[in-house]
């Protein structure tokens, strides 16, 4: 299979000049015969692409030719007049590429000499096309007894990479990016690129986050949830999956009992087996997760109290005062996952449970990925002081803190109130597509999934009895439509088949109803 840099090489090189090509780089670099000599006029091409600047393209193709070996160590390249004509550019242009490539190390020049290809750029190179050493099966290291855990054998959610092709994409946890604040955000990054900020996040900052961002969190995102917190309360992580494995890590070991919520959010049953001896399936019902002496066991509990994961409903107001109560009286801690708290739809969202919390059991974690973009990769943690302590220097030793130039970023654009302006266009836009996905479900799938009492971006659905959601899942790819099976969301070895989720943060309005539609076909031919 061709590599990237076979691929570069080839939009680079005419087929005609392979020959000529070949025999010229034969030369090597210890023999750099013909310097005074010219390339060969087919040698370069201007690789096609026109979102890039003619300098950076330039520049771009030179740098290939060259970390590719097939412009040799001390080799002259062609003169700015010349390369310019070939490329039919203008010769400042060329110019501007080459000192660009002297400023850095790849070409040097010699007065009234030209330009040439600068023989220590290649150094660290030399070994790239080493012959990689037979491996030797005998020796080779037996990965699966050596392995403490494998990861890659737990349930998880798998969804399509090229899920956006896809007519009919009810998929979770992904934007539309047709609602994207395109141009707030790179003003943002044009700030994180300025000399003042460049000098400032590019320091090693050891275990410590951007302040600007910790504020703006502090001040404008928790207070929405009725959270208060001090700046030495709050965390910076990679996502709230980064948030939670951190808390395993530092609350669970082998001889806990952590407590989650059955079906629950796949991924967090995974991060909290690893760490736990025993995980411990708790009963919801439309008010989320149900209170009772089974709770009591538990060292620690993982809910979702404002979109139950995945069955979306909101916990209400005396059932989380009956859960702290509890908590308190069996000394458990309790681990809130507040996604999705920012799309409601009907009235004023709930407290956050971190809000009711007067004894610091609560630990609280929150993404900024389903409203900014999930491949952001920004969330944060809130809990009493002592034990972000602890996580701070636990994240020091996994990756030290989450880069300062997205951090800065976010922060700029939380402090000038982007953020407050996309989750008011976000909810108006998914409110629509919530309301049609409530009706059309209704009208083709009756009584198989109520309308989420808030907002979120899913509705879990219950099909027939005899619906195997993993054969639906297959025939509805085959018809353009992406949904999600629920039988990972379950613990224990036979789950039931018959539930799925639909997403729909990411279709546009326009697809959902011929999508459902499509849908229920599938459903009623399988009965």
């Amino acid at each position: 299979m061709a590599g990237p840099h076979n691929a570069a090489r080839d939009r680079l090189f005419q087929p005609e000049a392979n020959n000529r090509l070949a025999a010229y780089t034969r030369i090597g670099p210890d023999k750099p015969a013909a310097l005074g000599q010219t390339m060969p006029d087919q040698l370069f091409r201007l690789p096609a692409d026109s979102h890039t600047s003619l300098q950076n393209r330039i520049r771009e193709m030179l740098v290939g030719a060259i970390l590719d070996g097939h412009l040799p160590a001390g080799s002259a390249v062609p003169s700015g007049r010349k390369l310019a004509r070939q490329l039919a550019v203008a010769r400042n242009t060329v110019v501007l590429a080459y000192q660009q490539l002297v400023d850095e190390g790849y070409l040097v020049s010699r007065e009234r000499s030209g330009y040439y290809v600068n023989k220590d750029i290649l150094n660290g190179h030399a070994q790239r096309h080493a012959i990689r050493p037979l491996a030797d099966a005998v020796s080779a290291p037996n990965w699966s007894n050596r392995l403490q855990m494998q990861p890659s054998a737990q349930r998880n959610i798998v969804k399509p990479r090229d899920w956006q092709r896809f007519p009919y994409p009810f998929v979770y946890g992904q934007i539309d990016p047709t609602l994207f604040p395109i141009a707030d955000w790179r003003e943002c990054c044009r700030e994180a690129v300025s000399v003042r900020a460049i000098r400032d996040w590019s320091q090693d900052r050891a275990d410590s986050d951007d302040p600007l961002l910790v504020e703006q969190i502090r001040t404008r995102v928790l207070p929405r949830r009725g959270v208060w917190a001090g700046s030495d309360e709050i965390l910076i992580t990679l996502g709230a999956q980064h948030a939670l494995y951190i808390l395993a890590e530092l609350l669970l070991n082998r001889h806990s009992m952590v407590g989650i919520e059955n079906p629950g959010y796949v991924d967090a049953r995974n991060i909290l087996s690893i760490n736990s001896a025993t995980v411990k399936a708790l009963a919801i019902d439309d008010n989320g997760l149900i209170v009772g002496p089974e709770l009591d066991p538990c060292d620690c509990l993982y809910v979702t109290p404002s979109h139950q994961s995945p069955t979306t409903v909101t916990m209400p107001l005396a059932r989380r005062e009956a859960l702290l109560a509890r908590a308190n009286k069996a000394d458990f801690v309790i681990i809130e996952d507040d996604y999705e708290s920012e799309t409601n739809y009907v009235d004023d969202p709930t407290p956050a449970l971190k809000s009711m919390d007067g004894n610091g059991r609560v630990v609280y974690i929150g993404s900024l990925s389903k409203t900014l973009a999930p491949g952001l990769r920004m969330g944060y943690m809130v809990a009493s002081r002592a034990l972000i302590h602890e996580a701070r220097a636990l994240r020091r030793l996994m990756l030290r803190h989450p880069p300062s130039n997205n951090q800065h970023i976010v922060a700029h654009f939380l402090k000038r109130g982007h953020h407050d302006s996309l989750v008011r266009r976000l909810s108006h836009a998914y409110r629509d597509r919530w309301q049609v996905m409530g009706e059309n479900l209704t009208r083709h799938l009756p009584n198989a999934s109520r309308i989420p009492t808030f907002g979120g971006t899913s509705f879990w659905v219950t099909g027939p009895d005899d619906l195997d959601t993993r054969q639906l899942q297959s025939d509805a790819l085959s018809h353009g439509i992406v949904l999600e099976p629920g039988d990972l969301f379950f613990m224990g070895d036979t789950p039931p088949r018959h539930f799925f989720r639909l997403g729909f943060s990411s279709i546009a309005v326009n697809r959902i109803a011929p999508g459902i539609a499509r849908l229920a076909e599938l459903i009623a031919a399988t009965a």
